[in-house]
């Protein structure tokens, strides 16, 4: 069982201490002329309200205002969900809407810091066209390249769930708050309460990062500083880190990328930022996050040398596609046999997972810069590739398919795996001489 969710001025304290002007609210007209605060009529409606208002100390279940979070400011939404559940009505979206529209106005990234039982049941449809409110002035604020940051109090639930925070560009959570669509007073009878946590959002990549309460303010303040500092250009291709003689065959490439002591995606990322951040990736072999290298932001999407997931195509693409929103430069580093492809994978739609992989990439109107660092295997690694702008290691290789495979399709035998790789052309020298790569890094 969680914790209550904390007061929104607590929570609003926490991110941004003494340092919060809350904005005023001001209904609009249909609300003042018509239903007000009442508008199904729904019998003690009005009793429960100033109810609320007495013991939370809030007009209502949000609170909305400007704020300075590290070193920057920041529009914060606060739910008080000691105010009727922090229920979303009119009076809560119209806040919220009026909080983003101000964002967007003043050109800062958004704070959601959300307790919330979801729609108001007392206000019927009223409650839930919120959501669709809430969502238009999310997507006007995507489209003007504005981060929106969402913590997670707990509960949040139903439409708080499904609109301020499964739709934000990052999504924290306090540990063992309950998050999911369904409330505990709706799900179905004997379902199990860890499917509805932070901890089980996280383990299939919905929530980024888990962060206790006491951490908080730091932890809000590195991803909005990350988000909003971006490396004006391409990011430059990693050094490499490990000094190897020029492979004289295919098959001596192949050695030498499979080598267990090769330098893999993880002394790269650590060698080339200060400091990172992750997105949530349910696949444990590709790292997704943003980074500071030469002290400016970097996105970076690196793969461990197994084979990509669907799960982790998707990963890949959402960083693109937030990178780019964002006009942050992404750096891929490149390592994998290839992507899955057992019945698990295929039933997982591996196929529209990686072509969406490729389309992010060639969509990308910031530039992606990709370094090979191991294994260039087939559609796994192509799908993280930027054409024109790729970069090899001494110990890597490049090809259509895996040796093995490239035999097994022109119907060769086992015995002929080594002769198969030559003729691919994929040591990095053949790379350079073909295009296909700018050069090869030297080590670092």
């Amino acid at each position: 069982m969680s914790e209550p969710a904390a007061p929104a001025r607590a929570l609003l304290a926490a991110v941004a201490g003494d340092r919060f002007t809350e904005l005023p609210y001001r209904p609009t007209a249909a609300h003042r002329a018509d239903e007000g605060d009442a508008p199904i009529g729904w019998p003690g409606y009005g009793a429960a309200r100033a109810l609320a208002a007495r013991r939370s100390g809030e007009a209502e279940a949000v609170v909305c205002g400007l704020g300075r979070v590290g070193g920057g400011e920041a529009v914060l939404i606060a739910f008080e969900f000691g105010f009727l559940g922090g229920s979303i009505g009119r009076a809560v979206g119209e806040r919220i809407a009026g909080a983003l529209i101000t964002a967007r106005e003043l050109s800062l990234p958004v704070v959601s810091l959300i307790a919330s039982g979801g729609s108001r049941v007392q206000e019927g449809m009223f409650a839930l066209a919120q959501l669709q409110r809430i969502a238009t002035q999310l997507v006007r604020l995507r489209a003007v390249g504005l981060p929106h940051l969402a913590v997670l109090a707990g509960p949040v639930t139903g439409g708080g769930w499904a609109t301020l925070g499964a739709g934000a560009d990052v999504r924290l959570a306090l540990p063992g708050v309950q998050v999911g669509f369904a409330g505990a007073r709706v799900r179905p009878p004997g379902a199990d309460p860890a499917a509805y946590t932070a901890e089980a959002q996280a383990a299939i990549g919905q929530v980024d990062e888990l962060v206790p309460p006491g951490d908080l303010g730091p932890a809000v303040a590195r991803w909005l500083s990350l988000l909003t500092t971006p490396a004006a250009g391409p990011a430059p291709p990693p050094a490499a880190l490990r000094s190897v003689a020029a492979p004289g065959t295919g098959w001596a490439a192949v050695e030498l990328a499979r080598d267990p002591a090769r330098p893999r995606a993880d002394a790269y990322l650590r060698a080339y930022f200060t400091e990172r951040v992750a997105l949530g990736c349910p696949d444990p072999g590709l790292r997704c996050g943003f980074g500071r290298h030469a002290g400016r932001a970097v996105a970076y999407v690196a793969q461990l040398g197994t084979a990509t997931t669907p799960a982790g195509f998707r990963a890949a693409t959402r960083l693109l596609r937030l990178a780019d929103r964002l006009s942050v430069p992404v750096l891929t580093l490149v390592d994998t046999p290839g992507a899955a492809n057992g019945a698990e994978a295929e039933r997982d739609g591996v196929g529209s997972a990686i072509a969406e992989s490729i389309m992010a990439v060639a969509a990308a109107t910031i530039p992606v810069t990709t370094l090979v660092i191991g294994e260039g295997g087939s559609g796994g690694a192509v799908a993280l590739t930027s054409p024109g702008r790729t970069w090899v290691t001494p110990d890597s290789y490049y090809s259509v398919v895996a040796p093995e495979s490239a035999a097994a399709v022109v119907k060769r035998g086992p015995e002929q795996v080594r002769v198969t790789a030559d003729q691919l052309r994929l040591r990095p020298a053949d790379l350079v001489e073909l295009g296909v790569a700018r050069g090869i890094v030297p080590v670092g």
